[in-house]
């Protein structure tokens, strides 16, 4: 249950850009705000132990909140950057408190990671970081200045797109690096 809320909720972040620009004139802020909320609270009951799960969707929960109560368009184009927000905390949080995300996943194929595979992590949780701020900026100005079409088309597509490079880019260079001996298996 808790992997099929996982999934809806991605998929509802995937879907999401492209359900405001086609509804926002036919549907209530408030439907959003109920669907959405309805995801995150079912996440966080079923998902009450996973690393920043409850204080995300709190946070996720009050813009829910705020936009039901609201009922106002203009917020909806405020989810992305929430989101990004969210998990940029998440990355950046663990880097302080440990132990960072990307080492935590690469854990859960190798639990001995040796000392390089341990720097190597943190320094891919710190891009990520870096990636969920600019990320974020970039969703911010939009909702601000940029009409809804763009705003779409860069939340709903190019970020994903960024997403994408990102990870194979990392992948690209970890088996560059493993190659070069510098990182022990990792996979």
């Amino acid at each position: 249950m808790a992997r099929l809320l996982g999934l809806l909720l991605v998929v509802a972040g995937l879907l999401y850009p492209f359900a405001v620009y086609f509804g926002i004139e036919y549907l209530s802020p408030r439907l959003f705000a109920l669907l959405l909320g309805t995801l995150w609270l079912a996440r966080a009951l079923s998902q009450p132990r996973q690393p920043g799960s409850l204080w995300m969707a709190g946070a996720a929960l009050a813009f829910c909140l705020l936009l039901g109560l609201t009922d106002a368009p203009q917020l909806l184009r405020w989810y992305p950057v929430l989101l990004n927000g969210l998990l940029l905390a998440l990355f950046a949080l663990s880097l302080k408190f440990g132990p960072p995300v990307v080492e935590r996943l690469a854990r859960l194929s190798e639990p001995q990671l040796p000392d390089v595979a341990v720097r190597y992590t943190r320094a891919v949780t710190k891009v990520w970081a870096g990636f969920f701020l600019i990320n974020g900026l970039v969703a911010m100005a939009l909702t601000l200045w940029a009409p809804l079409s763009w705003w779409t088309l860069y939340t709903g597509l190019i970020s994903y797109a960024l997403i994408g490079l990102l990870f194979a880019g990392e992948w690209l260079l970890r088996q560059r690096v493993r190659r070069q001996g510098a990182l022990h298996e990792m996979d």
